[in-house]
């Protein structure tokens, strides 16, 4: 057959859920875009489970929060359960799962499948047919033409894919039927993809190669990641002699907190972790103290089998009696914390998850991060690819989520080593493992994989001090590529007293304000959707205010200006809102103003067909039926003075600053967006 040749805009190599999270991304931008997978099918069982705060915030955004927060276990508690004296394990802690008043979500927890089906829902809701993921496609090749990579309207990167057969496509445990599926080699696939319709079906293409023409590729293909191996890069790290089974099943059991998580210690036979499930299931996470790495360091893992990992299981929770009658999934992993060199080539090519960083499971961190790693990179590739940014946006995906993903390592090199070691006797047992030490680090973790203390440095999308190579990953090139806004110390701080709340380069926390047209109160993160567009969320301040009133309408001609950002951020036939949307909310009491009255028209646009947008000002007052989100105290705001906020499409705080600073928030839109000059033509202003 004949090798075809095609272009596209962004290449997205593997669907796992940060394959997925790029993909949604181009759905909801309108990008053009192909997602390929080796494999055959979706997962089906097992793998990753847990789903931490920002996860959610990030599923809500995208518009399925509800679907996994109804259909999960919920996680509430954490009970730890110790040696005494006696050596017989007792429950000697209960902490709240996640820290109280973090987020309006807590941790949950539900299968991979489900999430990926989630995923596949709403790729096919915003993109109809044109992005659907194509299975048993592999990859063989990829070069990267450098004399095209500072061509915007170039295809740069050329990718080599051929479709396998049906065989080459079934893992070999898939092909032997086994009857319990395991994960040992990534094979917890289902033998019949589920819904057809969005999964292309490729085995009338058996054998067939193309040739694809990219701006852009993601590379989401996983620890033995394609992708990285074809740019040459490597991951750091090492790997343990911790050696952990894992087991989903409906247990029978006396073992009193089988329903919460646990954090079990036994005197001598090594760590359990409980995670109940969904569906009646609970993971049992079980270290193995009889498997030991042979002298090149790897485990032989062919060599562990349920029993024996199940065997283990039992002698930790002794004396408590556990059994089980079905298993749904299993597998063994060696603990290893590693980071890629490298997170991208040329800004052409990235890397995400676990093709960059992988670590032990226990904290419930592979998958939260690997998919925040695509909800930082897919708008930014997907705006870029659109001509709505600047290139040079594209730098601070490795400045941001490298630094993310080494301390996750350090985070987990420590966690996994106070889990895994022997609990200290006494106090004069240095070799033994402290349980003060290890609760400590359990609740100090907790705020880190919540996935809300995410603070990225400075770059051209966050306006803070310092440079990119001392405050993100401390890179050569990105110190180089990643422009930052010069702006002091002391002048931050007074710009970040404004707004103490809402810290820039850390994501909007979530308060209950009303909407000024209906009285209905909103989380305001539900108003900041992954649609693809920044935000200015003006503060407007006590909006009855004389005084106040015209710093809002000083502020608001500003904005409205033809010369301005908003104007020319917009392209010719589109709505005003469309790449950069205004929000406001105000202090006053909301029965004592009037929307079409005490606001500026450019804070709710008038439509010639839908007449004015009563959607985009809301109010800090007291609801009817849910009370009080006292949003100004919370996010550290004046209630009279009011300030501005830029806010980037994936919820991150840019810059802050007063209602009279519009010229710096010119030049932060300056900075980021493709602005059209008065004659009409796409300029860049360089933010010196």
């Amino acid at each position: 057959m004949a090798t075809t040749e095609s272009n596209v805009d962004v290449l997205i190599i593997g669907a796992g859920p940060a394959g997925l999270m790029a993909a949604a991304w181009m759905a909801h931008c309108g990008v053009k875009a192909r997602i390929v997978d080796k494999r055959n099918t979706k997962i089906f069982y097992g793998q990753a489970d847990g789903l931490q705060c920002r996860s959610l915030e990030i599923f809500d955004s995208l518009g399925f929060g509800d679907r996994a927060w109804k259909e999960a276990n919920h996680m509430i508690e954490i009970c730890m359960w110790n040696p005494g004296s006696d050596g017989v394990i007792r429950r000697s802690d209960r902490i709240p799962d996640t820290i109280v008043g973090l987020s309006r979500f807590q941790q949950i927890v539900l299968h991979q499948g489900r999430i990926e089906r989630f995923f596949l829902d709403n790729i096919k809701k915003y993109s109809g047919d044109t992005i659907k993921v194509e299975r048993g496609v592999l990859p063989e090749s990829l070069e990267i033409d450098e004399a095209k990579v500072d061509d915007d309207l170039a295809y740069p990167v050329t990718v080599r894919l051929r479709t396998l057969t049906e065989e080459e496509a079934t893992p070999v445990q898939q092909q032997t039927g086994s009857k319990v599926p395991d994960g040992l080699f990534r094979s917890n696939l289902t033998a019949v993809d589920d819904e057809d319709d969005l999964i292309r079906k490729s085995q009338a293409r058996a054998g067939v190669t193309e040739i694809v023409h990219a701006k852009y590729v993601i590379g989401c293909d996983g620890a033995r990641s394609w992708t990285r191996r074809a740019l040459g890069f490597e991951l750091d790290g090492e790997a343990t002699d911790f050696i952990w089974g894992v087991m989903d099943i409906i247990p029978i059991t006396d073992f009193p907190d089988i329903r919460m998580r646990c954090a079990i210690h036994s005197a001598e036979n090594g760590s359990l972790m409980v995670i109940p499930r969904e569906n009646r299931l609970v993971r049992l996470y079980i270290q193995l103290k009889e498997v030991t790495p042979d002298a090149s360091g790897r485990a032989d893992r062919s060599k562990i089998t349920p029993d024996l990992i199940f065997g283990a299981a039992q002698k930790i929770l002794s004396p408590y009696k556990i059994d089980y009658e079905y298993c749904d999934w299993w597998t063994a992993y060696q603990i290893g914390q590693r980071v890629g060199t490298s997170f991208e080539s040329h800004n052409r090519v990235f890397l995400a998850g676990d093709a960059v960083h992988t670590h032990s499971p226990k904290a419930g961190q592979g998958m939260n991060v690997s998919m925040q790693d695509c909800f930082n990179l897919g708008w930014k590739v997907g705006l870029v690819a659109k001509g709505v940014c600047k290139r040079s946006i594209l730098s601070s995906y490795q400045s941001e989520r490298r630094r993310v993903a080494q301390d996750l390592i350090d985070f987990d090199h420590k966690f996994s080593r106070l889990f895994s070691g022997r609990p200290a006797k006494d106090v004069m047992d240095a070799e033994g493992v402290s349980m003060e030490e290890f609760k400590d680090a359990f609740l100090k973790g907790n705020m880190f994989a919540s996935g809300l203390s995410v603070n990225y440095g400075p770059s051209n999308l966050v306006v803070k001090p310092g440079d990119a190579a001392e405050q993100g990953d401390g890179s050569e090139r990105t110190a180089k590529t990643v422009a930052t806004h010069a702006i002091t110390a002391d002048d931050f701080a007074k710009k970040q007293a404004l707004a103490s709340g809402l810290p820039v380069g850390m994501r909007v926390n979530s308060f209950k304000v009303l909407n000024q047209a209906c009285a209905r109160p909103w989380h305001f993160q539900e108003r900041l959707k992954a649609d693809g567009r920044f935000r200015v969320v003006l503060f407007a301040g006590n909006i009855l205010s004389p005084e106040q009133k015209a710093r809002v309408d000083r502020f608001c001609k500003a904005l409205d200006a033809p010369a301005g950002f908003l104007h020319r951020a917009t392209p010719a036939g589109q709505k005003i809102d469309s790449v950069v949307e205004v929000l406001t909310i105000h202090s006053s009491r909301r029965t004592e103003t009037e929307l079409l009255r005490d606001f500026p028209a450019a804070l709710h646009p008038f439509d010639e067909h839908t007449g004015w947008d009563y959607n985009k000002v809301f109010v800090d007052d007291v609801s009817y039926h849910e009370g009080f989100g006292d949003a100004y105290k919370n996010y550290g705001v004046d209630k009279e003075r009011g300030c501005v906020v830029a806010v980037r499409p994936d919820q991150y705080v840019g810059w802050v600053g007063e209602l009279e600073d519009f010229e710096e928030l010119h030049k932060y839109f300056e900075g980021c967006l493709m602005l059209t000059a008065p004659d009409g033509a796409k300029t860049e202003v360089v933010v010196r």
